[in-house]
C-alpha cells in the first residue's frame, strides 16, 4: 500500500473540518454523558476541545437526546456528529437539529424504504453519513459465507451498504470498519483502502482500558496510518473521554502525522537512579500537557548518561544524589537542588513561551 493513500480519498465536509484529500488526519472522541442533558454533555464537549478533538459524536437513543443536540451544538466549536442505532426517525430528527454528520449501520436501521427516507434528508441538507460496520455486528449471511467474522467480511458488507446508498442517490459518506481483534481491523483496513476513494475514520473497538486501549490502537492505528490508510481517528477507550484524546495525538505525533505540543522523553529507571524519576517524569508530563510548544523535552535519571542521552531533546533535567542538572539542547547550564528540579524546568519552559 502505497504511504499517499490519504491524498488519493475524497474530500468530505463535515461542519467546518473537511476530511480526505491529503487533509490531516482529524482526532474524533465521543461523549459518554447522556445525551439529554444538555450542560453534562457541553462541559465534556467543551474539555475535549481544549485536550484536541476535532469532532465529537454524541448517542442518540432517544427523541429528546436528538432534539438536544440544538442547544448543544451552539455552544460547542466543532463538529458534531450524531450516533445512531436502530431508529431511522432518530436519525432524521438528528439532522433536522443541527447534526454535521450521522453514524448509522444500514443494517440495523430497517427496511430499505427507511434507509432512503434517511438518505434524502442527508442529500437535503447536505450532510454526510457514516456508513459503520463492526465485527460483532456482522450480517449472519456474511459470517456463514466466510465460515467467520473475517476481515474480507467486514469488508464485503460495508460495500455492500455503500453501494446501496449510492444507488439511492447520495455519496457524501465516511466508511468505518472496526473489529476488536488488532490484525483483523488492519487487514480489512488494507482491503478496503484498494476498493474505494470514500474516506476511512479507523478505530479498534472495544480495545479496553486506558493501558490496555491505548497499546492496542498504537499497534493497530499506527500499522493502518503507517501505510497513509484513515483519514479520522478515534481510540476507543474504557476511561474519560479525554484520555482517547491524548492518545489519538500521540499516535499521531509519533507517526509525523502532527506536529505541536510538547513530548516528553525519560528514560527508564535503573540502579543507578537516585530521584524518584517515575513520579518526576508524570509531573512533567501533566505539567506540559497544555502547553502550545513544539519542542521535546527529557527526564533522565541520573547525571551520569543524562546530559548525553538529551542531546537531542530542547530542554532536559537529570536527576542526581539531591541535586540535578538543567539542560538546553544537550548542555547544562544549570545545577539546583533536587525538590527545584521541577520549578527549574517550568522556569526555562515559561521562557521558551515568553
Amino acid at each position: 500500500m502505497a504511504k499517499t493513500a490519504r491524498e488519493n480519498t475524497r474530500v468530505i465536509q463535515i461542519g467546518d473540518c473537511r476530511i480526505g484529500g491529503g487533509h490531516p488526519v482529524a482526532i474524533q472522541s465521543m461523549t459518554n454523558t447522556k445525551t439529554e442533558d444538555v450542560a453534562a454533555t457541553v462541559a465534556q464537549i467543551l474539555e475535549l476541545e481544549q485536550a484536541g478533538c476535532e469532532i465529537i459524536r454524541c448517542a442518540v437513543p432517544t427523541m429528546e437526546a436528538a432534539e438536544a443536540l440544538s442547544e448543544i451544538k451552539r455552544q460547542i466549536h466543532i463538529p458534531l456528529v450524531a450516533d445512531i442505532h436502530f431508529d431511522y426517525r432518530l436519525a432524521i430528527a438528528a439532522m433536522e437539529h443541527g447534526a454535521d454528520k450521522i453514524r448509522i449501520n444500514p443494517g440495523n436501521i430497517g427496511s430499505r424504504e427507511r434507509v432512503q427516507a434517511v438518505v434524502d434528508v442527508a442529500r437535503e441538507r447536505r450532510i454526510p453519513i457514516r456508513v459503520g460496520v463492526n465485527s460483532g455486528s456482522l450480517e449472519k449471511e456474511i459470517v456463514e459465507r466466510h465460515g467467520r467474522v473475517t476481515a474480507e467480511g467486514l469488508v464485503e458488507s460495508a460495500l455492500d451498504k455503500v453501494h446501496m446508498i449510492e444507488e439511492m442517490g447520495y455519496d457524501q459518506m465516511v466508511i468505518s470498519i472496526k473489529s476488536s481483534d488488532v490484525l483483523m481491523c488492519i487487514k480489512a483496513h488494507e482491503l478496503i483502502a484498494e476498493e474505494t476513494d470514500y474516506p476511512l475514520h479507523v478505530g479498534i473497538t472495544e480495545s479496553g482500558s486506558v493501558v490496555t486501549g491505548s497499546m492496542k490502537s498504537a499497534i493497530g492505528l499506527g500499522n493502518i496510518l503507517y501505510q497513509g490508510i484513515g483519514d479520522t481517528i478515534r481510540v476507543s477507550l474504557t476511561g474519560a473521554p479525554a484520555e482517547e484524546v491524548r492518545a489519538a495525538k500521540l499516535i499521531l505525533k509519533t507517526l509525523g502525522l502532527r506536529k505541536g505540543g510538547v513530548t516528553v522523553v525519560s528514560c527508564p529507571t535503573c540502579g543507578r537512579t537516585q530521584i524518584d524519576l517515575i513520579g518526576l517524569a508524570g509531573q512533567v508530563e501533566e505539567m506540559v500537557r497544555d502547553l502550545d510548544l513544539d519542542i521535546k523535552v527529557a527526564v533522565m535519571g541520573c547525571v551520569v548518561n543524562g546530559p548525553g542521552e538529551a542531546r537531542e531533546a530542547d530542554l532536559g533535567i537529570a536527576g542526581g544524589k539531591g541535586e540535578g542538572l538543567v539542560m538546553r539542547k544537550g548542555q547544562v547550564v544549570r545545577k539546583v537542588p533536587e525538590a527545584e528540579l521541577l520549578w527549574a524546568l517550568k522556569e526555562e519552559l515559561d521562557r521558551l513561551g515568553a
